[in-house]
């Protein structure tokens, strides 16, 4: 009897293992920065891919510290804010141990995050600077084709969009948009009144990434 509730429990475990292997988490970081910003944004988005791309993601993604193990759990991290990030030497190894393991993470500026982010990056991967990624990129194309590379979607300060990387080995395994504000043009459309162009471009590029990452 014992051996049978053992394999039980151990095949439940195996079960919710294999099911968060196809979720996307919202990444919590320390410093004062509102890393909830855009609560309807990435269930937007998984909904999108879900109908769209066909993924079977749980839309109602849940938030991990970025020190826990339990962000290896998720293939995907989505993080975004608007101001101060700080990671303990704690956080950058944890965090910095699952990209290599295979993990990703995609930080989306909400307007004021890049020089705090930035910082924190050169202690992540100190030997590795963040750099542009070019329009040939298969992100741009993966399910959707953007032959000038990342979408505006929203203006701040007039600078132009850009998709800045981080590679291990090889692979792609740190993505931050800058000046485009993805997020945004995933949330719900009362909440910036975007145009539905502008929304479509940020949902399918937002769709590139998490196919990218799922689907490679």
């Amino acid at each position: 009897m014992h051996r049978l509730i053992a394999l039980i429990v151990l095949c439940v475990f195996l079960f919710i293992s294999e099911v968060r292997a196809q979720e996307v988490a919202i990444l919590k970081y320390n410093g004062g920065g509102d890393w909830y910003a855009n609560p309807t944004a990435v269930p937007n988005l998984i909904r999108f891919c879900n109908a769209n791309i066909g993924t079977r993601l749980n839309d109602k993604p849940n938030t991990v510290e970025v020190g826990n193990a339990a962000i290896f759990q998720y293939p995907f991290l989505h993080m975004t804010g608007h101001g101060n990030v700080v990671f303990s030497q704690e956080d950058l190894e944890n965090l910095r141990t699952y990209l290599v393991s295979g993990g990703f993470l995609h930080i989306d500026d909400n307007y004021g995050m890049k020089p705090y982010v930035t910082k924190q990056l050169e202690a992540l991967f100190p030997n590795t600077p963040l750099e542009e990624i070019g329009a040939d990129h298969p992100i741009f194309s993966q399910e959707y084709d953007f032959p000038k590379g990342l979408p505006k979607i929203h203006e701040h300060d007039g600078q132009r969009p850009q998709a800045l990387g981080i590679y291990y080995e090889q692979r792609l395994v740190l993505l931050f948009t800058f000046e485009s504000d993805l997020g945004d043009g995933w949330e719900d459309p009362a909440v910036h009144n975007d145009p539905e162009d502008i929304r479509q471009q940020a949902l399918k590029m937002g769709a590139n990434i998490i196919s990218y990452v799922f689907k490679n």
